[in-house]
């Protein structure tokens, strides 16, 4: 599950899911949401391999990674296809259409970012330049 909340200047997404990889799914959907803004072309898939000194950092270079993609190559994700996370990394194919995604997001920044287990599920907060 994952929620938006605007701020001025700003978006922080909120996600809550069971499980570690659940967080990068549901990021994942979140940004889809955010950059497919008409019907999508051709599909398309990416590899996509980072490392980070920790889970939330590892969150935040997966969202830029997204936006970069999205800028660059004008792909929007659907799915995550398949994901490997080990202790500082992350290797997955994101399965996704080619489209023209909007130039919304200027950075995914380290304000408020958080990754941690509470409650017994998994819970992120990602703040985004816009």
């Amino acid at each position: 599950m994952y929620r938006w909340v605007e701020h001025t200047g700003e978006l922080e997404l909120e996600i809550v899911a069971a499980d570690e990889a659940g967080v990068f799914d549901e990021a994942t959907a979140a940004f889809r949401e955010l950059v497919e803004h008409e019907p999508a072309a051709p599909p398309a898939a990416i590899e996509v391999e980072l490392a980070a000194a920790d889970r939330a950092s590892l969150l935040a270079e997966w969202l830029s990674e997204l936006v970069f993609r999205a800028e660059t190559e004008r792909f929007v994700p659907v799915r995550v296809a398949a994901l490997d996370l080990t202790e500082n990394a992350i290797r997955a194919t994101v399965h996704g259409r080619t489209g023209d995604p909007p130039h919304l997001v200027k950075a995914v920044t380290y304000h408020r970012l958080e990754f941690e287990a509470r409650d017994g599920n998994w819970e992120a907060h990602v703040v985004f330049d816009v």
